[in-house]
């Protein structure tokens, strides 16, 4: 009886700890496989992936008339997250362009990370989906320069920089910079434009994104 109450004990915290040990965003991937289930993915459509910037966008559709978007934004990821759920987040879809924004959590998570390691997620990344998509346009936004997190500003300049060089170099490829887009007449970035968290976009701040973004639109 005791080796049935140890055994029964044992199952009992192996399954507690197996449903708190969810990897992180595992939630909001699965939330996204349920979208997909209730309604099939367009096919041809923009496929917006990234950080909270994507996950904020909630109307992003009404910015580009015309255009069929999935936005594939889950909040707070960063690129080793694209990385992670690369499978899920690329093998649902049969798009014709993919926009990617993400990077700045990187810095976020780790203030001391250096731009070479945060290009190397990146580029690990843009190989993912080349593998799947080999022809397909594929389109990095530069990393925004956000007010609460203007101390991690040169680690993200050296990293558009890099990415920025490194797309040039690929076919069906662009480096969408939207930083000077964001600036007011002195070359100060706006702070008008963002919420009071100073971190995410005001409707004006995504509309000036979407005067940047419609020219590289598919």
């Amino acid at each position: 009886m005791k080796k049935i109450l140890s055994a029964l004990l044992l199952l009992s915290f192996a399954l507690f700890f197996s449903q708190e040990k969810k990897p992180m965003f595992w939630q909001d991937i699965q939330n996204f496989k349920k979208l997909d289930q209730e309604n099939a993915p367009p096919k041809d459509a923009v496929l917006l992936i990234g950080s909270s910037s994507f996950t904020k966008w909630t109307d992003v559709s009404d910015y580009f008339p015309g255009k069929t978007i999935i936005n594939r934004g889950f909040g707070g990821s960063r690129l080793t997250d694209l990385n992670y759920y690369a499978e899920d987040l690329l093998a649902p879809y049969q798009p014709k362009q993919i926009i990617i924004y993400c990077g700045d959590n990187d810095f976020a998570d780790n203030h001391e990370l250096k731009a070479e390691e945060v290009v190397s997620r990146y580029k690990t990344f843009y190989k993912k989906i080349r593998k799947k998509f080999p022809n397909i346009e594929v389109d990095y936004i530069s990393i925004k320069y956000s007010p609460s997190r203007e101390q991690l500003w040169p680690q993200m300049k050296e990293t558009n920089q890099k990415i920025e060089a490194f797309m040039k170099k690929e076919k069906n490829a662009e480096f969408i910079d939207i930083t000077k887009a964001m600036e007011d007449a002195d070359g100060n970035v706006r702070k008008d434009i963002f919420l009071e968290d100073m971190l995410h976009l005001t409707p004006e701040g995504y509309q000036i994104w979407a005067k940047v973004i419609t020219p590289y639109m598919k």
